[in-house]
């Protein structure tokens, strides 16, 4: 009776079993259909007729989300391309974007570009070469030129409409098959457990897609709405740009930057077309004269057009009649990041600083090139937490180029503005008169603004010969009391823009990376 038992028993086991067998194999038959209809971009449609929402769920095709197309985004979606990975980049705005600012590759970004195979994409967008600066004081002018004589006759600056710039190195990310550039908005990245997993996104169309990788890099933007979630944003908008095109006009310094230090704060002119000249006037603050009532006009014809070269004279008030004045506000922000597994930040959403010196673009194509090297002994990217960890080391090892630049940006900054204060106004004459010297004076500072020679040391030594020579001219020839205390408020104020931009760039990562555990951190084993 027990045998009976257990033999009816096994053959109902058995077929359950079986029953279970064709019921799984006819739902992979029925997905296999599904995904032959959508096999050009490998998603499952998920369609609620009830609520009238169409939502699509990503079937986890790409190792790498890269939020952004500008030219971190860009260029980074080429390079992780070539390197074999899947690429699923999402820009709100594929269109040709029509910006004021990233007009100036320094000639240490274009040693970047050139590294990363991307160094057609200043070709055949009538980019113009930079071959250095021109500064401007008080009718004086002293010539600074990138210190090029080691590197090869291509090597140089490069100025350029911003959106022409973008699309060329969209269209070369997009000619790699494994790489897919998609119009959409990326509205929240999903976290499971406190690793991110992917993102939320709504196409042109209006549908909420939801897309997952094993790694999400945000590279948004300075107006990004997702750095908040993987760094603690501290921005800071010390002014803002009004910019113009001045047509048909040829510079004092041709295949230069011209930087007049004017009152209150700098103005800046480069040639970025064969035709066009950007100009860019600094205005103190968050707020600008209203461009609509005419105020913004007045502004420019009575208060700047007095200060620039005469040369540039006529092109700028044409400009100004002309009309198409535009505005963009200067923000800071250092680097404070939240190590979170499945996600990185880069570009502007990650860090910035004062444009006035050009570096944005320097800063971000080398930590491409940073963390390309990081990536290619990964061949497993799911091991969210193990490969946190790791990429800790991409926040200490890009410290020291990227805080040189940033502090030069926010110390050149103050030190060109105008100031009331005696102290301030000789510190600013000791810097044009330094640079003015030619030489090392001019060759060191020049390297470090250009990404050529982008050391901390370097630039703290060269920040302070600038004040010690500032005293120096104030006690030559004979030390009153009165010139001995300005000079120790000079020091004192060279000390005040200095220090606080490095304590927050991080000292020990700028000037000792090495003692930072994570500078040591080897990949993880796959």
């Amino acid at each position: 009776m027990v045998m009976i038992d257990q033999y009816i028993f096994g053959c109902f086991a058995a077929s359950l079993f079986g029953f279970a067998l064709l019921y799984n194999l006819r739902r992979k038959i029925r997905r296999t259909r599904g995904s032959k209809a959508a096999a050009k971009d490998e998603r499952v449609k998920i369609s609620s007729a009830a609520a009238g929402v169409s939502r699509q769920e990503s079937g986890g095709d790409a190792d790498i989300i890269i939020v952004g197309a500008g030219v971190a985004g860009a260029a980074l979606a080429h390079t992780l391309g070539k390197d074999g990975r899947r690429v699923h980049v999402i820009e709100r705005d594929l269109t040709e974007p029509d910006r004021i600012v990233g007009e100036l590759l320094q000639p240490g970004g274009y040693l970047k570009l050139i590294e990363l195979g991307l160094e057609d994409c200043v070709r055949d967008i009538d980019a113009q070469r930079v071959y250095g600066y021109a500064l401007y004081k008080e009718g004086k002018d002293a010539k600074l030129s990138y210190p090029l004589e080691k590197f090869d006759s291509d090597i140089a600056g490069r100025s350029f409409h911003n959106g022409r710039f973008i699309q060329r190195m969209r269209e070369k990310a997009a000619t790699l098959s494994n790489v897919r550039l998609e119009q959409g908005t990326v509205t929240s990245l999903i976290e499971e457990e406190g690793i991110v997993k992917g993102v939320q996104y709504k196409t042109k169309n209006g549908e909420e897609i939801t897309a997952h990788a094993p790694l999400t890099i945000v590279c948004d933007g300075c107006f990004s709405n997702l750095r908040r979630s993987l760094c603690s944003p501290q921005v800071d908008i010390p002014s803002c740009f009004v910019g113009l095109i001045l047509e048909n006009c040829e510079l004092p310094h041709v295949n230069h930057g011209h930087v007049v230090l004017g009152d209150p704060s700098p103005i800046l002119f480069y040639q970025i077309s064969t035709t066009e000249t950007r100009c860019l006037v600094d205005v103190p603050g968050q707020k600008v004269p209203s461009i609509s009532n005419g105020e913004m006009a007045n502004y420019l014809k009575t208060v700047v057009a007095p200060q620039i070269p005469p040369q540039l004279y006529d092109s700028f008030i044409a400009a100004i009649e002309k009309g198409n004045i535009r505005t963009m506000p200067n923000r800071s922000m250092p680097a404070i990041p939240h190590p979170t597994p499945g996600a990185l930040l880069l570009g502007d959403a990650f860090n910035m600083r004062h444009p006035l010196t050009g570096g944005g673009m320097t800063v971000a194509l080398s930590d491409i090139v940073l963390l390309r090297d990081l990536l290619r002994p990964i061949h497993d990217l799911h091991d969210s937490s193990t490969l946190c960890n790791y990429l800790e080391s991409f926040y200490t090892l890009r410290k020291p180029v990227a805080s040189t630049i940033n502090t030069l940006a926010g110390a050149l900054y103050k030190v060109f503005c105008a100031s009331p204060d005696p102290a301030r106004k000789e510190m600013r004459q000791a810097c044009f008169d330094y640079l003015s010297l030619g030489g090392i004076c001019s060759n060191g500072p020049v390297s470090l603004l250009s990404g050529l020679n982008p050391r901390p040391i370097s630039l703290f030594l060269h920040f302070f010969a600038v004040a010690v020579y500032g005293v120096g001219r104030l006690l030559l020839p004979f030390p009153s009391p009165q010139k001995i205390w300005l000079g120790a408020r000079l020091l004192s104020g060279a000390s005040g823009i200095i220090f606080p931009i490095i304590k927050a760039e991080g000292v020990r990562q700028m000037f000792f990376p090495a003692t930072v555990p994570a500078y040591y951190r080897a990949a993880p084993a796959n």
